[in-house]
């Protein structure tokens, strides 16, 4: 995946799954303004439109696919559609995620399953999937979405924070077993965004307590993620690999 310049992903073809909203559809606009071919998956029709639309004016081929992560069955199709759409996928970001709020008390199961499917068992599944082409390849970067709560427990979201943590570790053994084929793996842990998932949030007490911790004394803005995902996704990371890049404005420092 070398390239002129350090940062130009031209050529290079990327997943964002989550694409459609937040900080998954900063990424996927910030590597097609680097030069990649960026298919974003959402579930939300209307949202996958949208996203669409505004990758196609940054310029390079784009799709939009409608895709449950969930739903175990889509995920091989889907990629079989980015491939013919687009070319061989080089570039995955794991980035869709639900959360389900309430402790241990009170979360259902059903909960519980939803979340560890959507955030980490799709995360696993497409990470193979791709890797069986890369490795043919031997060139390709995958990125895992973390979360400052991959650092800290949440009374306020369990099955999330366990979910999140677990990605840093897949993240680690990834990296390890396909290193040898010139494939990175790397996590970027967000800390608290300004995105949908955290909009709940700002009505609770907890808010006030986030400001006063983090050094910005903000949140985040999802354009501020992209900046770390095009670094790694580019030739620049290429001797970065089973990393976790905290972006939080340094609410993880204290």
């Amino acid at each position: 995946m070398a390239s002129a310049l350090p940062f130009d992903l031209d050529g290079q073809v990327a997943v964002v799954t989550g694409g459609n909203g937040g900080i998954g559809r900063a990424i996927a606009l910030g590597l097609a303004g680097a030069g990649a071919k960026v298919a974003i998956w959402g579930r939300n029709g209307e949202k996958n439109a949208a996203a669409l639309a505004a990758l196609r004016t940054v310029g390079p081929p784009a799709v939009a696919l409608q895709v449950d992560v969930a739903d175990r069955s889509q995920l091989q199709p889907a990629l079989a559609a980015v491939e013919s759409a687009l070319g061989p996928v080089s570039i995955l970001v794991n980035n869709a995620a639900v959360a389900a709020f309430g402790g241990v008390l009170e979360l259902s199961p059903e909960d519980w399953d939803r979340v560890i499917e959507t955030d980490l068992t799709a995360c696993f599944l497409l990470a193979k999937y791709v890797a069986q082409s890369m490795t043919t390849r031997q060139a390709g970067k995958i990125i895992n979405i973390a979360s400052a709560y991959s650092l800290f427990g949440s009374a306020l979201v369990p099955a999330y924070s366990a979910a999140k943590g677990a990605i840093i570790q897949l993240t680690k053994s990834l990296a390890i077993e396909l290193a040898p084929y010139n494939i990175q793996v790397n996590a970027i842990l967000p800390g608290w965004i300004d995105t949908d998932l955290t909009a709940p949030v700002k009505g609770m007490p907890l808010y006030q307590e986030i400001l006063m911790r983090t050094p910005a004394g903000r949140f985040g803005t999802p354009d501020e993620c992209a900046g770390a995902a095009v670094f790694l996704a580019s030739a620049a990371a290429r001797f970065v690999t089973g990393t976790a890049l905290v972006v939080d404005g340094g609410y993880a420092i204290r």
